[in-house]
């Protein structure tokens, strides 16, 4: 599993908006300015997190951008499966794959369901509030 710019891109972004956590929207521009993130690019991403209510969206003066509930109940599981499809580890995983023709006899089956699991259990115990707080700049998380 990789996961794409997408995901990573609507992380940081939802991350930018959970540290300055106000009733007023930030503009676009300042959360790509912040993000060194194309603000054509950025538009997508923020139109499919405002499609799902998980941003609000506010056009003209003073609009942009705002999370809809506070950031610790917003789980990294949820974003990152909106933005990336999935995250199953290998094409049988994926919903609604097509039954495998292996399947009866797969000896890495239970491996992967496994991995499967374990990146699921990992990412939903993991907030966005978690990821927001000052001290978890860097790589301080282990899996």
């Amino acid at each position: 599993m990789i996961v794409s710019t997408k995901g990573r891109y609507a992380l940081r972004v939802m991350i930018d908006l959970a540290e300055r956590r106000t009733d007023r929207y930030t503009p676009l521009k300042e959360i790509a300015a912040r993000q060194g993130i194309s603000e054509k690019y950025l538009e997508n991403i923020l139109k499919t997190l405002v499609q799902h209510g998980l941003l609000q969206g506010l056009r003209g003066k003073g609009g942009g951008y705002r999370l809809t509930r506070p950031a610790g109940q917003y789980r990294i599981s949820d974003i990152l499966l909106l933005t990336e499809g999935s995250l199953a580890p290998v094409a049988c995983l994926e919903p609604g794959a097509a039954a495998c023709a292996r399947a009866a006899d797969c000896r890495t089956y239970g491996l992967w369901r496994g991995l499967d699991e374990a990146i699921r259990s990992y990412l939903d115990r993991v907030t966005l509030a978690d990821l927001a707080r000052p001290d978890q700049a860097g790589d301080s998380y282990v899996i």
